[in-house]
Order: C-alpha cells, then sequence, then structure tokens
C-alpha cells in the first residue's frame, strides 16, 4: 500500500507525535508498505532510510532560539503564509491548519501516487480537500485537546484567560474536521470515549489501536540508583500535573535521600523552575531535554520509580517505556493512565490525581520497599512485551486503512 503519512511537527523532542510517526512508519515498512512522511517544522530525526521524507516548509514562527520571531518579507510567499502571520499577531495557533492547507496543495499534484492519507493530529481544513479529492483519509487523534484547554485555561491568571483561549482556538476547528472523517484513529478506549464526547464524533468512526515501545532499547538495567525518581513531561504544562510532584519531593526529601530526574524543557523562569526553587529542592531536581532514545532508556531503567502525575492523558509513551524499563510506576488515576498500566497494584500505584498527600504516600511506599519495586517492575517489563509493540500497532493501522480504502473503493 503507498502510504501518505502528514504531521504538522515531527521531531522527537516535540513529543509524543514525533514519536509516533517515527515508529509508525518504520512498522509499516517492515510489513512491506511504501510510506512517505509529510512533515511540517521542526522535521523528524531518526526516520528508518526506506521511509521517504517530504518538507513542507511554514514561516517555522516557533523555532528556537527565537519562538514568535518576525519573519522578513520576502519570507511571505503567498496567502498561506500571511494566513499563519496574522493568526500568530492575534494570539492564535495556525500550525494545523496552515500545514493541512500546504499538505493538500502538495497532494492536489500527487493524487495518484497514493492509496490512502494518514494524518496525525493536524485534523485542520485541507483534510476536507484531499477527502473530496477521493483519496482515503485516516486521522489519528491521541486525545481531545479540548482538556488541555480547560485545565490551561482554569490555571491561567484572569489576564492570560482570553489570550489562553485564542490559543486554543484550532480545538473548535479539529472538532468540525473530525465530524467528516470516516476513520479516526485514537490511542486508547479512554481517549475514545473523551473524544466522541468533546468532538461529537460517532463511536462507530474511532477505532483504538495503542502506542508501542521497542523492548529492546527500553529494557531493565542490573543496577539503579538509591532515591532516583523519574518523570517525564512533554510540555511544562499545568496538565502533566508537575507541581504536585515537586511538593511530594519536598515532603519525601526530609526523611529520604533523593534524585529525582525530570526530563521536560522547562520554561527558562517559568512556574516549574520557580517552584523548583521557592521548595528549596533545587539540588535534587535535575531536568534534562532533547535525549535520544538510549539515553532515555538509560535514565528509566536507572530509576527506582518512575512518577507520571498528569492530570490527563489520551495515552503515555512514557508510562509503556518505564514498563518496558521494569521500573514500577506511581500515575494519576486519570484519562488513559489506568487503561495503560493494567489493574491499581499490576504494574503501577494509582493515586488521585493532584492529591499530593497520596501521590507522597505511594512514591514513600515504593521507595522504601526493594521487594514491591521488583513485583511491579517485573510485571510491568511482561506487560510491555505481552501488549505494546510497533509492529502490532503497524498491523492494526494498516487494518483501518483498507476499511478507509473500502469504503472508497480505492485499493
Amino acid at each position: 500500500m503507498r502510504i501518505a503519512l502528514l504531521s504538522y511537527r515531527s521531531k522527537t523532542h516535540c513529543g509524543g507525535q514525533g514519536v509516533y510517526v517515527r515508529h509508525l512508519s518504520r512498522g509499516l515498512v517492515e510489513l512491506g508498505h511504501d510510506v512517505e512522511l509529510f512533515s511540517g517544522q521542526p522535521y523528524p530525526d531518526g526516520l528508518d532510510s526506506r521511509v521517504r521524507l517530504t518538507k513542507v516548509p511554514s514561516l517555522d514562527l516557533y523555532r528556537e532560539p527565537d519562538p514568535f520571531r518576525v519573519p522578513r518579507p520576502s519570507e511571505i510567499r503567498d496567502r498561506i503564509d500571511l494566513l499563519e502571520l496574522l493568526a500568530t499577531w492575534t494570539a492564535g495557533f495556525p500550525e494545523p491548519r496552515t500545514f493541512s492547507m500546504r499538505a493538500a496543495r502538495i497532494l492536489a499534484d500527487r493524487r495518484d501516487e497514493f492509496d490512502v492519507v494518514h494524518d496525525n493530529q493536524c485534523l485542520g481544513p485541507g483534510l476536507l480537500d484531499i477527502v473530496e479529492s477521493g483519496l482515503p483519509v485516516v486521522a489519528t487523534v491521541h486525545h481531545p485537546i479540548t482538556r488541555d484547554r480547560v485545565l490551561d485555561v482554569a490555571a491561567a491568571r484572569w489576564w492570560r484567560k482570553p489570550l489562553v483561549r485564542r490559543w486554543y482556538g484550532f480545538a473548535e476547528m479539529q472538532k468540525e474536521v473530525a465530524r467528516q472523517i470516516p476513520e479516526l484513529l485514537t490511542v486508547s478506549s479512554s481517549s475514545a470515549v473523551d473524544i466522541a464526547e468533546d468532538f461529537g464524533v460517532s463511536a462507530e468512526q474511532l477505532q483504538v489501536v495503542p502506542l508501542g515501545v521497542n523492548t529492546e532499547v527500553f529494557k531493565p538495567a542490573e543496577h539503579r540508583v538509591p532515591g532516583r525518581i523519574i518523570a517525564i513531561a512533554s510540555a511544562d504544562v499545568p496538565l502533566k500535573g508537575v507541581s504536585h510532584l515537586l511538593h511530594a519531593v519536598a515532603r519525601l526529601r526530609v526523611q529520604r535521600d533523593l534524585d529525582v530526574q525530570l526530563v521536560s524543557k522547562l520554561e527558562p523562569n517559568g512556574p516549574t523552575e520557580k517552584l523548583i526553587a521557592e521548595l528549596g529542592i533545587s539540588d535534587i531536581v535535575h531536568s534534562t531535554s532533547g535525549l535520544t532514545d538510549a539515553e532515555l532508556a538509560g535514565l528509566l531503567a536507572s530509576a527506582e520509580v518512575a512518577c507520571i502525575p498528569s492530570l490527563y492523558e489520551g495515552f503515555s509513551l512514557p508510562a509503556v517505556e518505564a514498563m518496558a524499563s521494569g521500573t514500577p510506576i506511581v500515575a494519576s488515576r486519570a484519562g488513559a493512565l489506568p487503561e495503560v498500566v493494567g489493574p491499581d497494584d499490576l504494574c503501577a500505584r494509582l493515586v488521585r490525581p493532584a492529591d499530593v498527600d497520596e501521590l507522597t504516600a505511594a512514591l514513600g511506599g515504593l521507595l522504601d520497599s526493594p521487594h514491591e519495586r521488583r513485583r511491579l517492575g517485573a510485571a510491568g517489563r511482561q506487560r510491555a512485551l505481552d501488549v505494546f509493540s510497533w509492529e502490532s500497532v503497524a498491523a492494526q493501522t494498516v487494518a483501518v486503512y483498507e476499511r478507509a480504502c473500502a469504503r472508497v473503493s480505492q485499493c
């Protein structure tokens, strides 16, 4: 099958969507399919050599080290660039919309080269143009961005709330587009329920295909660092619940030696950095970002406990990677986390989201019990081997492609 995979940003360090396109594309070519990735900036790294990359350049207005930059007039090439610039200047986030428009323009001239188009979380109006052209379209919705919006608006100061609402304006666009895509993929049953409720799509549109993990890279290590807790947050936002972990750490350090590894790109002088300083835990909390898979796997395998204190997760790659690493987990009973880690006390200790007392007790209990850590870690490793693999993810995804193709008699 000839597959056009669309991703408006694909670098692994941008979060789960970069990991998803890299591993899914590799799994698809392993099955013998032809895959071309159409990506906006930042472009992917570590793609399988058999996956072709077509760059779909934008104005790249959020690039490091100069986010929200002012482009030169000569950079404005067409009306899509102008739309992207004006939306950014009025506090919007235009990337999903403008990427979809650019991708639709490219595919209009290459329609006969593909059997199916798979969009990764963009859900821009350009997808509807691709549908209109007769190409089967499948879209992955990892989780409804409306959940992020509610939490971020609630956490914002009163004067920032209108700006946060404006930033999340693209969520309404995604709702409208999702309702018109017959085949939608999501990564958990929990996320499917939330998408159906928030986006107003039918249950028949949604197919659940979980994410996977490379169990040869993420695997247990022989030795672990005493007192080490690791937490991974793809973004420094309230949704990830890092502040609750930090409060728990401040309590735990009174009686224990701790080494807290926070894998996240923290906003300079942002709320998380300020909280670390206010709690007096700068000496035991170490933040890193931009790690390779091997570096992240080594860090996960070196920890005695992995903590996922999120207020909501549509899936949780860090949970699966921790399980594959044989690292016991303390996680919030929120979103898809219970579904991913299995029943309470199988591979993880589950706590009420935002409950610092419960989080502190669960972390302290595991740090004090080597036997329980070994038991939970071994069960997690086995669950990762049994349930989550990218080969299985790719095969299940192809089944959805075939359903989409049959709908329009394309393949």
